[in-house]
């Protein structure tokens, strides 16, 4: 399967917003059905509450079938563009035929007087969740030709129709309420300016909503592209150390911090290369380069750096972790019991593990654009120094006297000292009792 690009990963994310959104505003079209039905109830009367209660029924059941369509397979692009020109088809023609107030046989004209053009923009609002700047324009362009649709059916039914223009140039205060309080004032010119206005705010929503998908697709892309970056940088440096430089743009402070250093050997290294080819080595470390890293990391360490068929990872750096003794411990143990069960590309191997703690210096260093992650430190080389004296002792791991003061001593056997190079007094020596091996 293709890998998505950024573009249709966004758009995956609108058509799921979309969704969301159009189901919550159907929640809201129904509890503002609810309430306006009950309030107008109220105030108009019986003989005229049945018919508020019979409209209210159609559009929760129009509302209710949206719902069910959405994120359906029935659902399609254009189905929510068929349900708001329905919406606005039955409030345009509840305008242009429900008489306005049949009790008094007012024109119909009179309903324009009305508060009713504000429900169009209930239905902008709903338009609104869908987070489609292509529904909002078209809620817009649908809404204002349905009130003026409406009020040109009305108005071309009128025997007799009076206008802004029939009031005279400086008119008189009765000249001018004589006009527009006649009950066949129709005012075409603020029918307009009405749809106009609801027009520009529909034009006005669409950009903002267009923006803000740009911002989002813009997010999404550099989201991806620094996943991108990260997952291929950590290839070569350990992830936790690309993550950091990509957070820092590119930078990653030297730390001086008590540590624990482990160095991981394979056994027989070279007698493996005189009778394997080039192609299964590189194969059979690859499979148990994966595995041990996974381990490591799985105990809050990071490989440093992998070296011909060894490994060194720390604990504490650049990770902090207080416990960075006890998870080299418990990192060896699991690779121990790694080498026992499992075997990598077919093959058994055998490996040697060092571990000491104690300061240690870490950063970023390197020259001619090239940089590696590196460790310095007394413990480094004394992890190194213990991995190599497996051999004589015949052990698998060993740990400085300063990681077993840490994790405790009582499930560790004393081995006894080591000189080391650099150090005035012998190390004390360690590894798991037999029990633990």
């Amino acid at each position: 399967m293709p890998e998505k690009t950024p573009k249709s990963n966004s758009q995956d994310l609108f058509y799921i917003a979309e969704q969301a959104g159009l189901k919550l505003a159907i929640k809201g079209r129904l509890v503002t059905v609810v309430i306006l039905t009950t309030l107008m109830a109220a105030t108009r009367g019986p003989d005229r509450a049945v018919d508020y209660i019979l409209a209210a029924i159609l559009f929760i059941l129009l509302g209710l079938a949206h719902y069910l369509i959405i994120g359906s397979r029935f659902d399609r692009s254009w189905v929510k563009y068929v349900f708001i020109s329905i919406d606005i088809a039955l409030l345009s023609a509840a305008v242009a035929l429900l008489p306005a107030a049949p009790e008094t046989n007012i024109p119909q004209i009179m309903i324009f007087r009305f508060s009713i053009f504000p429900f169009y923009f209930i239905l902008l609002g709903v338009a609104a969740f869908s987070f489609s700047p292509g529904l909002l324009l078209w809620t817009g362009i649908a809404g204002a030709a349905g009130w003026l649709g409406a009020f040109t059916w009305v108005r071309t039914s009128m025997d007799r129709v009076r206008e802004w223009t029939d009031i005279p140039v400086n008119p008189t205060p009765t000249q001018f309420l004589e006009i527009i309080l006649d009950p066949d004032f129709a005012g075409w010119g603020s029918r307009l300016q009405e749809a106009v206005v609801f027009f520009i705010v529909a034009i006005l929503l669409a950009i903002v909503m267009r923006r803000a998908r740009q911002t989002v697709r813009r997010q999404l892309a550099a989201e991806r592209e620094t996943s991108m970056i990260s997952q291929m940088f950590g290839r070569f440096v350990p992830e936790a150390v690309a993550s950091s430089m990509i957070k820092d743009e590119g930078t990653l402070d030297p730390v001086e911090r008590e540590a624990t250093v482990m160095f991981t050997d394979v056994a027989g290294f070279t007698s493996m290369t005189e009778t394997k080819g080039p192609r299964a080595i590189v194969e059979t470390f690859n499979a148990f380069f994966d595995a041990a890293s996974e381990i490591i990391a799985r105990h809050n360490g990071v490989v440093t750096q992998f070296l011909g068929d060894a490994i060194l990872a720390t604990f504490n750096v650049p990770i902090e972790d207080d416990e960075h003794a006890q998870r080299a411990l418990d990192a060896a143990r699991d690779l121990m019991n790694l080498v026992k069960t499992e075997t990598f590309a077919g093959e058994r191997l055998n490996i040697r593990i060092g571990v000491s703690s104690g300061p240690v210096i870490a950063g970023n260093v390197g020259g001619g654009g090239r940089q590696s992650y590196t460790v310095y430190g007394d413990p480094v080389n004394l992890a190194a120094r213990l991995e190599n004296l497996n051999k004589d002792y015949g052990t698998s791991l060993l740990m400085s006297q300063s990681t077993a003061d840490q994790v405790g001593q009582e499930t560790l056997q004393r081995i006894g000292e080591t000189a080391v190079r650099g150090l005035s007094e012998p190390v004390g020596v360690y590894t798991v009792a037999a029990s633990d091996k």
